[in-house]
Formats: C-alpha cells, structure tokens, sequence
C-alpha cells in the first residue's frame, strides 16, 4: 500500500513538470520577460530593490541635473547596466558623488536579481533532469 502511494506521487510530480515544461515551451515570451520570477515569492524582495534603486535614481537625477523623468531613468538603467553611454553626465559636484554610491550599491542590487534568476531556472532545470532521470529507470 505505501508502494503504490510513493508511485502515484512520483506519477503526479511527472505530471506536474511535463506541463510546467509545456507551459514553458508554449510561452517562451514569458520566459524572455522573466514572469517566472515575477511568480516566485522568493524573488520579489530582489525586484522591489531593483525597481526601488531605479525609482530613486530616477527622482534623485531629476532633481539634482535638472533632467527629465525619462532621461533620470534612462541615465539610471544604462548606468546600472554598466554601458555608459556617456550622453548623459552628471555635472555637478553632489551628483558626482551619489553617483559613485548609487553604482556600487546598484550594481549589487542588480547582481542579487541576477542570482535570483539563476537559482530560480536552475532548479528549474534541475526538476526536468531528475524527472527525465526517473523516466529512465521506469
């Protein structure tokens, strides 16, 4: 009776990535666009960092440059990004400075997001291999 208990579960785990795998390849928009980590509970904390740091960029630019809305946040995500385009500069003196606080503390706000996406695809990829390997053994 406890046999028969375990298969059905491992039969129902099966069941549950082959159509989270299907879902996958049905909505690879949905990858691209990272709505997997949207639906993680353990990834949100990283996201409202990173749309947190980005809004107070933006808002700190906008009024120590003097530079629209977009053009802060523009500034703020190729900054963050590590680009650096430099058609935007900061010019004066306080926004030199925050600056060099606002990259440091950015871009390891952006590596955690980073390290959230990897954990939360590679255990992913980890179920669809154990599940494949247990396939093979039935």
């Amino acid at each position: 009776m406890l046999g028969s208990s375990n298969v059905e579960k491992l039969e129902d785990d099966n069941e549950n990535v082959a159509q989270e795998e299907a879902a996958r390849r049905r909505h690879p928009i949905q990858t691209l666009f990272l709505v997997d980590i949207f639906k993680d509970p353990d990834s949100r904390p990283a996201l409202l960092w990173v749309l947190g740091a980005l809004l107070i960029g933006t808002v700190v630019y906008h009024f120590l440059e003097g530079w629209s809305y977009l053009n802060a946040l523009y500034f703020c995500v190729i900054t963050l990004a590590t680009v650096g385009y430099g058609d935007l500069t900061p010019t004066t003196p306080l926004a030199k400075l925050f600056t060099i606080a606002y990259i440091f503390n950015g871009i390891v706000i952006l590596l955690t997001l980073f390290d959230r996406i990897r954990v939360v695809r590679s255990g992913r990829a980890q179920r669809r291999r154990q599940n494949k390997k247990e396939k093979e053994t039935q």
